[in-house]
Formats: structure tokens, C-alpha cells, sequence
């Protein structure tokens, strides 16, 4: 059923890539950058991509709530939300702070959860107009052809690994746990980027500490639709409405997952 809101979503993340975010890129003023926090910013293509998805959004499911990253910023009661009925979920820019020093990757992220569980999820690349779609139990496409996961093929495995919000300890901890047995590279700080690597054999395994449902929603539903697993690192189920709980790995197959969780065991 949602395969249907390819024809709007798709064209409307395209066409606010156009209006708010290229005309921006490489041409930020001063004030057009704020910083939220340390290590993380928003700009001026940020809170108008928000702002025009949001609207048209509203508009192709008016029954739908709607939880966009910036909106949450400002109001976390806006949070409450993602276990709703039906809920859009917005990240407007994610890759902020490479669009921000004025270099790839950044894209647009779109899910569609039911009662705290993604459905539908849209991927889009600015810079190249690659769209990664998936739908629940109806698989996963880039740029309309569907798509199956593959591994990179390598060995020892490729594993990109988020350790930002580590704290130092768990950060030496993993490091030690996970090195000895991959090829590690460094992440994308850029979810968009990120996910469709794992399904595209660019990287076999990911892991992340921090699992914001519009940083995660949309990628893991892709992930899994490709046949890929994402999970949990006990097995269970990402679900958008526990976005705050920590821990996810993101994997080409389902071997692979299962031999990063077993690293993880115990961490």
C-alpha cells in the first residue's frame, strides 16, 4: 500500500533539495550556521527543508502526526508522537556538518511509521539524486529498481564504526573487541550515506551508539527490506518510538550481523 507515496515523496525530497538545500551548498553566511550542541549544528537548509517537507507532507497524509528533527529540537513533547497511529518522520539535512564545511555526503531522510514501527523509508542523496526506497514486507529499490544486499566480499570483513558518543572507556573497549577481526573505515557522519554502503557492498557492518528515530528509521527498514539485517545488538527489533535507547548494528546479511553482535556480547 505505501509503494503508492513513491510518486509524491520521491519528486517533493527532489524538489526540496532544489529549493532549500543546493542553493545553499558552499554558499552559507556566518549566521546561516548554529550550533545546537557540541558537535552537532543546524543551518538555514536545514530548518527550511523542515519547513517545506513538513507542509507537503501534512498534505499526502493529513492523518498522519509529524516528528521532523528541528521540531524535536525545539519541542521535545513533539517526541510523544512517533508512537502515534501514523507518523512522518523527518531528518531535512542529515549530514549537517559536512554541508556545513561545505563537503559530501548529505541527504534527505523520510520514514513513514504505524504505532512506533517504520513502514516506508526514502533515502535521498542531494548530490546525486540517488533514492533508496523501502516498504515493509515489500522489499527495497535504488532509483526505482529493486535491490538485494550485498557483502564487499572482503576478508577480513569491512566494518564502519560510529564511536562519537562513546564515552572514552567504551570507545577503547570496542575498539579492542571489534579491530582485531575487521577492516575498519571511517563512517560518513552521515546516516544517508551510511546505510545504502551496507547495501551496496561498499561496507559489510556498521555500528551505532546513538539511534535517533531520523537518523535510523528510514535506513534500517532499507537494510532489512535488502536483506540485510539491523537490529538491535541482542536481535531486537529497532523501533522508533525507543529511539533513545542506545546500541545498533547495521549488517549485508545476517552472518555478519550475528558475528558482530557475538563480539559485542558483554560490552
Amino acid at each position: 500500500m505505501t509503494r503508492a507515496l513513491d510518486a509524491e515523496v520521491g519528486p517533493l525530497m527532489a524538489r526540496v533539495a532544489q529549493t532549500a538545500i543546493l542553493p545553499r551548498y558552499q554558499h552559507l553566511a556566518t549566521g546561516d550556521v548554529i550550533a545546537k550542541a557540541v558537535d552537532d549544528m543546524v543551518t538555514v537548509a536545514d530548518t527550511d527543508a523542515e519547513a517545506l517537507l513538513s507542509e507537503a507532507l501534512a498534505r499526502i497524509l493529513p492523518e498522519a502526526a509529524i516528528v521532523g528533527e528541528e521540531a524535536a529540537h525545539a519541542d521535545p513533547a513533539v517526541l510523544d508522537r512517533l508512537g502515534d497511529g501514523l507518523c512522518w518522520i523527518i531528518d531535512p539535512l542529515d549530514g549537517t556538518n559536512n554541508f556545513a564545511a561545505g563537503r559530501p555526503p548529505f541527504g534527505i531522510l523520510i520514514a513513514l511509521a504505524e504505532r512506533g514501527e517504520a513502514i516506508a523509508g526514502w533515502i535521498y542523496d542531494v548530490l546525486s539524486g540517488r533514492l533508496c526506497s523501502a516498504h515493509r514486507g515489500a522489499g527495497a529499490w535504488i532509483n526505482g529498481e529493486p535491490v538485494r544486499a550485498r557483502t564487499s566480499a572482503q576478508e577480513p570483513p569491512i566494518a564502519a564504526i560510529s564511536l562519537v558518543f562513546l564515552d572514552p572507556a567504551r570507545r577503547e573497549a570496542m575498539k579492542a573487541k571489534v579491530a582485531p577481526y575487521y577492516t575498519l573505515v571511517d563512517i560518513p557522519r552521515c546516516a544517508a550515506e551510511q546505510y545504502p554502503r551496507i547495501v551496496t557492498g561498499v561496507n559489510d557492518v556498521s555500528i551505532f551508539e546513538r539511534t535517533l528515530a531520523w537518523d535510523h528509521a528510514a535506513g534500517v527498514l532499507f537494510v532489512n527490506e535488502a536483506g540485510g539485517r539491523a537490529a538491535r545488538p541482542d536481535g531486537s527489533a529497532y523501533r522508533v518510538d525507543r529511539h533513545l535507547d542506545p546500541g545498533l548494528i547495521a549488517a549485508a546479511s545476517p552472518a555478519l550481523f550475528e558475528a558482530m553482535a557475538k563480539r559485542l556480547a558483554g560490552l
